[in-house]
């Protein structure tokens, strides 16, 4: 591994995932002007997340169905009034 590429400024940081309020702590250089109090007591950085793996459907295995039928029709709706 090279040297001196690597940060050394690592420290326990609460991610929150907004979408179901599921949150985890590990180490991270995030930066934060946000602290919460966590389950020890102690307080740390918290980190706001739009999706983590407890959301995202490719882990969740929820996929959400796309109706590929709606838009065939209106593609061929739209380009058969142009023959």
């Amino acid at each position: 591994m090279k040297k001196g590429i690597h940060p050394d400024s690592y420290r326990l940081v609460v991610f929150k995932d907004m979408s179901n309020n599921h949150s985890f702590l590990s180490r991270s250089t995030a930066a934060s002007k946000e602290t919460v109090k966590w389950e020890d007591g102690n307080e740390y950085p918290l980190v706001k997340l739009e999706i983590s793996n407890t959301s995202h459907p490719f882990f969740t295995g929820k996929n959400m169905l796309v109706d590929t039928a709606g838009r065939i029709d209106k593609f061929k709706k739209k380009y058969e009034k142009k023959k």
